[in-house]
């Protein structure tokens, strides 16, 4: 699809929006949106089978998350979204990476629900931070794993107070390797299947 393949050429090298300049975000804001209107999932909350899975963020706006590359003497690596169906939940994994052994993690668990057909309201729940050794961390799959367990780490590891806890997130294209989303604050998530 062209539109596809001009966004996914908009935010090559730009690691995930660190390096885009103003400039940028015009163009591929431009190139989502042409996207977004040649969406070929017209109800997305509806297609579980398209939605859940593994997604790695490929480019985003949010500073929140962006802001997680200013941790002095690392950067940030990679970060994805893994959406659980069977219990309604999704899993945001972030990747801290610079000097040896004080690499870092930082994850936030939440549960979804679908209140239109590409609206996802989130309810955050639980926040982990802390150094992926201790952790045990080799993979947001066994991450997960190990969260889903009830397992707790060796980290700062809380549950969200119900005031800080909602948020939602417009599904606004979805194929089988590619979702773009914009979240309740304006920002654009554009991630790709694992």
């Amino acid at each position: 699809m062209l539109g596809k393949a001009e966004l996914l050429t908009a935010i090559a090298g730009k690691n995930r929006g660190l390096l885009a300049t103003e400039t940028d975000k015009l163009a591929i804001a431009a190139a989502v949106a042409m996207l977004e209107d040649r969406n070929p999932t017209p109800r997305p909350t509806e297609a579980i089978d398209l939605l859940a899975g593994d997604w790695r963020l490929l480019y985003t706006t949010s500073q929140e998350l962006l802001g997680l590359d200013r941790i002095p003497l690392n950067h940030l690596g990679e970060i994805y979204q893994c959406i659980r169906p069977q219990g309604s939940r999704v899993y945001n994994v972030a990747e801290v990476s610079g000097i040896s052994f004080l690499e870092g993690l930082f994850s936030v668990v939440a549960q979804f629900e679908p209140i239109s057909e590409r609206r996802l309201e989130v309810r955050f729940e639980r926040a982990i931070a802390g150094l992926q050794r201790p952790i045990g961390y080799q993979s947001p799959t066994a991450f997960i794993r190990d969260i889903e367990s009830g397992k707790r780490f060796l980290a700062v590891d809380f549950q969200i107070p119900p005031r800080d806890r909602n948020g939602w997130i417009d599904v606004t294209y979805l194929d089988a390797d590619l979702r773009i989303g914009r979240g309740n604050e304006g920002s654009i998530f554009v991630l790709a299947r694992c």
